[in-house]
C-alpha cells in the first residue's frame, strides 16, 4: 500500500488519467516510452557505477545518435568520473551521548544515521557538542548562527529551517557550504536535526536508505573537506535528547524554527562518542555529453546546457518485498524530457543560434557529483557556457497550470522564462516551500557555484492547495522508494506541455542578443568569472 492519502488525492486531481501506450505517436507517448525504457526493472535502479546505470547510458547514447546529436564527452559521448564508494557498516558502528549521568547509547541506524559522502569518515569521535541554531553562516546578509561559538574540536548541531528575512536560495546555499566551512574552522562533524513538521521523508524510510553506499571524488582536490569529517542525522522524535542539561527548552526552539523566527546558539552539555566502520572501493561512472551545434557562425561558440541526472538509488533495502528503486519520476522522467526537447530542437523550424549541450549526469543522488565535476571540468571552455536549464523530478501527477523555474529571481533567465510563461499561459509561481532546500538539491546548483546562471523547472503550485497535498504525499510515500516505478499514475500529456515550455525557453536563451546575466541584487553574482 503506497499511502491511502496519496492515492485518493491523486485520483481526485487526475480524474482517471493514465499513461498512454507507447507508439501512439504523440509527444506524451514518446516521453513515456523513454521513461519505460529507463525505469524498468532490467535497469536495476540505475545506481551510479553499476551495470544497470551503464545499460541506461547505452540507451541514452543510442537516442543521441538517432537524433544526430554529436558526441561532446572526453571519450565519445562519455565523460568518466572517478569516485570512491564508501559504505557505512551500521552493524559495526556505534554512538552514545555522554554526560553527568553516564553514557546513553544511540542505535545506529535506528536513532542516528551516519553519512558517508564528502570524504572519508573518521573512525572514531569523542567530542563536545554545540548547538548552532539554523547553522547558517551568512555574515554578508547580516546573519551568522556560528558567531561567538567555539567550533574547534566540536560536533556542531543544527536545526532545519531559517529566518523569514532570508531568501530560500540564500539559506539553501549556506546549508550547502557549511560542512566545508565548519571543517575549515576545525569542527569535527555536523549533526542535522529536522523539526517534526518539516519532515519530508519518514524516518523509517531514512533508515532504509541509510544502507546505500555513498560516493566522494577520488581526486582529493575536488572534495569539499580535505580531512575526515563526521556527518549524521538524528531521529526527529529523539532530537530533544541532545539538549538534556543545556537549560534550554527544545520544544520552544522547535516552535520558533517552524515559525521561521530567531533561534539561539549555545553550547550543549553532552558529548558525542562514536565509532564509525566503513568499507571503501574505487569505481567510475560517466556523464553523457552531446551537442547540437548552433546555427550562427559566431554564437555557436557559446553553449546553453540542458541537464538532467540519469542515476538513481539502484537496488537497496526491500520495502514490501521490492528492492529495486526504479526512479521513474526521479529522474528517468527528466532524462526523457531532455531527449524529447532534443528531438524538438533538432526538428524545429527555428534553429538555436548558440550550441545546445546535453549533459546527462551521474551521481546526483550522491551529492550532485557528476554535475559538479562537469561544471568544474567541462568538455568545452567553461567561459563559453552561458546558462544551465535543468530537469529533475518535475512530477506530472497533477495538471500543469503554472511553472516554478527555481532561480528565476536571480538572473535575466527569469525574464526569458516570464516571456514564455506569458505566451503559453503558464504563469510563474514562487517556490511554495523555500526552506525545503530545492535551490541546492539538483544539478543546476553545480553550475551556479561556477558563476553560470541557471534554472530548475518544477510544476507550479501554492502551499495549502490540493496540488500541495498530492505533492507532499508523493514525497512521503513514493520518493526515493521502490514505489517510484512504472506502475504509478502519471499524466504524460502534462509532461509534454512542460517539455514544450522548456524548449521555448531554451530557444529564447540560445537566440538572445546577449548572454544571460545575474541580477544586480543576486548574492550569486559573486561567483561570476
Amino acid at each position: 500500500m503506497r499511502g491511502l492519502s496519496f492515492g485518493i488525492s491523486l485520483i481526485a486531481l487526475m480524474a482517471g488519467s493514465v499513461a498512454p501506450a507507447a507508439g501512439e505517436g504523440d509527444k506524451g507517448a514518446r516521453w513515456w516510452a523513454h521513461v519505460e525504457a529507463l525505469a524498468n526493472d532490467a535497469m536495476e535502479g540505475r545506481g551510479t557505477g553499476t551495470p544497470g546505470y551503464d545499460r541506461a547510458a547505452d540507451y541514452v547514447i543510442g537516442q543521441f545518435k538517432a537524433m544526430g546529436l554529436k558526441p561532446a564527452g572526453t571519450q565519445g559521448y562519455r565523460q568518466p568520473v572517478a569516485f570512491v564508494e564508501q559504505r557505512i557498516l551500521s552493524d559495526k558502528s556505534s554512538a552514545a551521548l555522554v554526560g553527568p549521568q553516564g553514557e546513553v547509547p544511540l542505535a545506529v541506524p535506528g536513532d542516528l544515521i551516519f553519512g558517508g559522502g564528502g570524504g572519508p569518515v573518521p573512525e572514531s569521535v569523542d567530542a563536545p557538542m554545540v548547538f548552532a541554531g539554523y547553522g547558517l553562516h551568512l555574515p554578508e546578509a547580516g546573519h551568522d548562527d556560528f558567531a561567538g561559538l567555539d567550533l574547534k574540536g566540536k560536533i556542531v548541531v543544527v536545526l532545519s529551517g531559517g529566518p523569514a528575512t532570508l531568501s530560500g536560495a540564500l539559506k539553501s546555499h549556506a546549508r550547502s557550504e557549511r560542512s566545508q566551512w565548519l571543517a575549515e574552522q576545525g569542527a569535527l562533524g555536523l549533526i542535522t536535526l529536522v523539526t517534526p513538521r518539516q519532515v519530508e521523508i519518514p524516518w523509517v524510510r531514512r533508515i532504509a536508505l541509510s544502507g546505500a553506499p555513498a560516493l566522494y571524488y577520488s581526486d582529493v582536490s575536488l572534495r569539499d573537506t580535505q580531512t575526515p569529517f563526521l556527518s549524521a542525522q538524528l531521529d526527529p522524535a529523539k532530537s530533544d535528547m541532545l539538549f538534556a542539561g543545556s537549560g534550554q527548552d527544545f520544544a520552544a526552539i522547535v516552535a520558533a524554527a517552524d515559525a521561521s523566527a530567531p533561534v539561539p546558539s549555545f553550547p550543549l552539555a553532552l558529548r558525542l562518542k562514536a565509532q564509525v566502520s566503513a568499507t571503501r572501493a574505487d569505481l567510475s561512472s560517466p556523464n553523457l555529453i552531446a551537442v547540437l551545434p548552433g546555427s550562427d557562425p559566431k554564437l555557436r561558440q557559446q553553449y546553453v546546457v540542458l541537464s538532467a541526472h540519469l542515476d538513481g538509488y539502484g537496488v537497496g533495502t526491500p520495502i514490501k518485498g521490492d528492492a529495486i528503486y526504479n526512479g521513474a519520476l526521479d529522474n528517468a522522467s527528466g532524462v526523457a524530457s531532455l531527449l524529447e526537447i532534443g528531438r524538438a530542437l533538432k526538428a524545429g523550424k527555428v534553429k538555436p543560434k548558440r550550441s545546445i549541450l546535453f549533459a546527462i549526469v551521474t551521481a546526483e543522488e550522491k551529492g550532485l557529483l557528476g554535475s559538479r565535476y562537469f561544471a568544474r571540468r567541462p568538455t568545452v571552455p567553461q567561459k563559453s557556457i552561458i546558462a544551465d536549464l535543468n530537469f529533475d523530478m518535475a512530477l506530472p501527477i497533477f495538471p500543469l497550470t503554472s511553472v516554478t523555474p527555481i532561480g528565476y529571481d536571480q538572473s535575466s533567465l527569469g525574464a526569458e522564462a516570464q516571456a514564455v510563461s506569458a505566451a503559453m499561459n503558464l504563469p510563474i509561481t514562487p517556490d511554495p516551500f523555500p526552506d525545503r532546500n530545492v535551490f541546492i538539491r539538483s544539478d543546476q546548483y553545480a553550475f551556479i557555484r561556477e558563476g553560470i546562471p541557471a534554472l530548475f523547472f518544477k510544476y507550479g503550485f501554492k502551499a495549502g492547495t490540493p496540488e500541495a497535498t498530492v505533492e507532499k504525499a508523493w514525497r512521503a510515500n513514493i520518493y526515493h522508494s521502490p514505489f517510484d516505478d512504472l506502475n504509478q499514475p502519471v499524466m504524460p500529456a502534462e509532461s509534454a506541455k512542460l517539455n514544450d515550455y522548456v524548449t521555448a525557453v531554451t530557444l529564447r536563451v540560445a537566440n538572445g542578443a546577449a548572454r544571460p546575466t545575474w541580477n544586480a541584487d543576486s548574492f550569486f553574482r559573486r561567483f561570476a568569472k
